[in-house]
């Protein structure tokens, strides 16, 4: 056991069915008298009676798009200089809650999105407030200090203390209308956050406690789920887990699935969670070792191999693309190149240069 470790958690969280309807209540606890609600179309007509029913909210951006554009971030920032905002609400998925942290860091700023955005001008001191309630079950971007922002084709992570929410609303029920696909690629994705945040270079003992966790309710719940979405208790299982597995990888951070997805995604328009769910059981594969097996029997597995199975029943019961012949023309030397190149590749316990990963591509012909 490692006796040397640095554990922070900044976020204040309410979870449980139905503690969003105290967003009211908890914006007043938090002191936040104008804020900036930020989410999806699919959301805004919910949104628009929420600003008229909590005089805090004095604004809405609705434009959010499923792989989050700088454009978006950039508008929704306008909308909150213009209202003198204190904080930003992302009510959403990863999109969401991405794009209400970057407006939020940014409204502060005199600088262009698209400087802040490409590191020429370091994001400002001073960021707005960020309060963020999730409604799906994977992402974990309500706890952790990262935002996704594409601008164009080019998609850039950032990690930085400007991101981290103030506080979560963690409510099971607003996933219910979710889609058996969505559900199952966001439980996926939050099983690689767990993965990976254990087996990170940068593990550490209280991530990995609640890594082993989430892995467990993720296996139990995750088919009843797809199957039926209704179901409450696997729903409210789910986005415990999800919520377990952002603060197991928000300090170890991810490691080789989430460098791959960056390409999977750009190159061939694969979700976030379904281009991590691509490489996972290869990764758990190559990754295997006694850390991992301890976690498995954890989790009530037997162990790795045991692991790399269930994932793949679980691609093969959603009808996720596993195979490169699943993305059509695949040139497995440029991918790899590309993957290798990620920075979050630094972090895989197992060394993986371009050659390692065309290797492991190339087995999934």
């Amino acid at each position: 056991m490692r006796n040397d470790f640095f554990y922070a958690q900044p976020v204040k969280i309410w979870f449980g069915e139905g503690c969003f309807a105290r967003l009211e209540e908890i914006l007043g606890e938090l002191s936040l008298e104008r804020c900036v609600l930020v989410c999806g179309r699919h959301f805004a007509p919910e949104a628009k009676k929420l600003q008229q029913q909590i005089p805090a909210i004095c604004a809405v951006f609705s434009e959010v798009e499923p792989n989050p554009q700088l454009s978006g971030a950039a508008q929704a920032a306008r909308l909150a200089r213009m209202h003198k905002a204190q904080a930003v609400i992302g009510i959403g998925g990863g999109s969401a809650m991405d794009t209400a942290k970057f407006a939020a860091a940014i409204a502060p700023g005199e600088a262009s999105a698209e400087a802040y955005w490409s590191g020429e001008v370091p994001l400002p001191a001073d960021p707005l407030a960020i309060l963020c309630v999730p409604t799906t079950a994977g992402t974990g971007s309500e706890v952790t200090q990262v935002s996704v922002i594409s601008h164009g084709s080019a998609k850039r992570t950032t990690n930085h203390p400007s991101f981290m929410p103030k506080a979560a609303m963690v409510d099971p029920l607003l996933s219910l209308s979710v889609s058996p696909y969505t559900t199952m690629i966001t439980g996926l994705d939050a099983m690689a956050h767990a993965l990976e945040g254990c087996w990170s270079k940068n593990h550490q003992p209280i991530p990995d406690l609640l890594a082993a966790e989430a892995v467990r309710l993720i296996l139990e719940n995750l088919s009843t789920a797809y199957r039926d979405g209704t179901d409450r208790e696997a729903r409210a299982a789910l986005s415990y887990a999800s919520l377990l597995a952002g603060l197991s990888f928000a300090q170890p951070k991810t490691a080789g699935c989430h460098a791959c997805s960056y390409p999977l995604s750009e190159w061939y328009h694969l979700p976030h969670g379904e281009a991590c769910a691509f490489t996972l059981d290869s990764f758990v594969t190559l990754n295997a070792d006694e850390r991992l097996e301890t976690l498995c029997r954890k989790a009530g597995l037997s162990g790795t191999a045991e692991l790399a199975s269930r994932i793949r029943a679980f691609k093969e019961e959603a009808g996720l693309k596993m195979r490169l012949s699943d993305l059509g023309e695949v040139d497995t030397a440029a991918l790899a190149a590309a993957c290798a190149a990620h920075p979050l590749m630094q972090n895989n316990p197992v060394p993986m240069d371009a050659a390692a990963l065309k290797a492991m591509f190339e087995a999934l012909r």
